[in-house]
């Protein structure tokens, strides 16, 4: 089991840049793979990137790419989300999720933090 929590929202301007962190408990948290989604209000969870247990392999969301680059230290139990250019768009509460193999669903990932808001003024 792994617990998530996430910070580094907050309010930026836009094409500005900002860090999201995902800090994971348990000894088990390296053998996970990590996703970052977001959520608008009225709108379902939106996959956004992903990275795997090793850090070898990510994923972006076509909306991101280029943009956002996600990373892991194992080390210190860490995933981090590193947003650039930001967007208007960009503004949604992040959420950083764990399981076993990288998959786009959110409704396929067992263990969520609790969210943090990032809103991109225009």
């Amino acid at each position: 089991q792994v617990q998530l929590v996430e910070s580094g929202g907050g309010l930026v301007q836009a094409g500005g840049s900002r860090r999201l962190s995902c800090a994971a408990s348990g000894r088990t948290f390296s053998s996970y793979d990590i996703g970052w989604f977001r959520q608008t209000p009225g709108k379902e969870r939106e996959f956004v990137a992903a990275i795997n247990w090793s850090g070898i392999s990510t994923y972006y969301a076509d909306a991101v790419k280029g943009r956002f680059t996600i990373s892991r230290d194992n080390a210190k139990y860490t995933v981090y989300l590193q947003m650039s250019s930001l967007k208007p768009e960009d503004t949604a509460v992040y959420y950083c999720a764990a399981r076993f193999g990288i998959v786009r669903e959110a409704s396929q990932y067992d263990y969520w933090g609790q969210g943090t808001q990032v809103t991109v003024s225009s």
